[in-house]
Parts: C-alpha cells; structure tokens; sequence
C-alpha cells in the first residue's frame, strides 16, 4: 500500500504520513470514539512507532482516509493467511478496521472509504474473504459494515469485555470475494 493511493468520489485513501500522527490522536482519543475500541489509551510515540512499523510490512495496508486534504479517518487492512491444513494458500484473508472523527460522521464517508479497501483487497490484492469485527452495541459500525455488504457470521453473547458496559455481546462479519463480484 506504501506505493498506493486510493481515491473515491470524494476521498483519498493513503499512507500515513508522521505528520497525521497527531491529527489521528485528536479524534482516536474522543471519549466517543475510544468507547468503541478495543485498546481505549495510546501512548503517543508507541501509536507513532507502531504506524511507521506498519509502513514496512507488507501484510498491513492501513491508510489515511482524507477529504479536501484534512485527516479524517484510518482504514486498516491486515492480510494473513486463513485457517487450514497443510498447503492452504497465503494472504487470502484480510479484516478491516477503521476509526473515524465523529465530526465528520452521517455523510458516508467511512462506508465510502471501507467500500474502496474491500474493492482494493479483493480486485488487486487477491483475498478471497475479508472479516470484521465490533461491539454489538455500535449501531455505527454494525449498520456500516451491513451496507459494505458483510454478513453477520457471529453474534458471540457476552465474549466482549467493555470497561464502561461490562461483558457485552460481540459480532464478527465477513465477505467472500465471490459475494463481492455479485454485489450490484
């Protein structure tokens, strides 16, 4: 991805630059926004150090999700090898993740952005099946990742721990390459 950039109709997806370390701690650490992730505090230099060891594995493709120039968002893509015996191809499988600023929430620009990484992940980098995660009480993320066109494969029943909620329920959804091309 170090040499991709991606653009939609009003995005660009690329990598993250050390300047946008900064800007993407703004709104990853918005109590509104830390409520739905797994890792609720950051260190700064160990986020800046993590980004900058992602720039140089080839398995990881998280970008910069930008609109008219300012840093609106993350998109992550791990690619790995999916579960099987002995033989099973490598790098067929990916998850996506993202984090946007809420203040830029309700125009589609985190579907927007997700729709462009499953498109690239599936058309350029060969997965045949992308998954995702996220609390089942994040309206935001269960109604972004249904209009991708992932299904909801598990409704795990209180296999998530949440530091303000307690143990709460979690989904996992996913998406064949196949689906994908049949999608209109």
């Amino acid at each position: 991805m170090a040499s991709t950039n991606l653009r939609t109709e009003r995005l660009e997806l690329r990598p993250v630059r050390d300047e946008d370390i900064d800007r993407i701690l703004e709104y990853r650490n918005l109590p509104e926004v830390t409520r739905w992730l797994l890792r609720t505090d950051v260190d700064p230099a160990a986020f800046r150090a993590a980004w900058r060891r992602s720039a140089e594995d080839p398995h990881d493709h998280r970008v910069a999700v930008t609109r008219d120039g300012v840093v609106i968002g993350t998109v992550s893509l791990d690619v790995r090898t999916s579960m099987g015996q002995p033989g099973t191809p490598p790098g067929t499988e990916a998850e996506v993740g993202y984090i946007f600023d809420p203040r830029y929430g309700g125009h589609g620009y985190a579907t927007e952005a997700v729709t462009a990484m499953v498109s690239y992940s599936f058309a350029r980098l060969g997965v045949r099946r992308i998954t995702a995660g996220c609390f089942a009480d994040n309206l935001a993320s269960v109604r972004l990742l249904e209009k991708v066109g992932m299904r909801r494969e598990q409704h795990g029943v209180g296999n998530s721990w949440h530091a303000e909620l307690g143990w709460v329920d979690g989904y996992t959804y996913a998406l064949l390459a196949e689906e994908w091309s049949k999608q209109p």
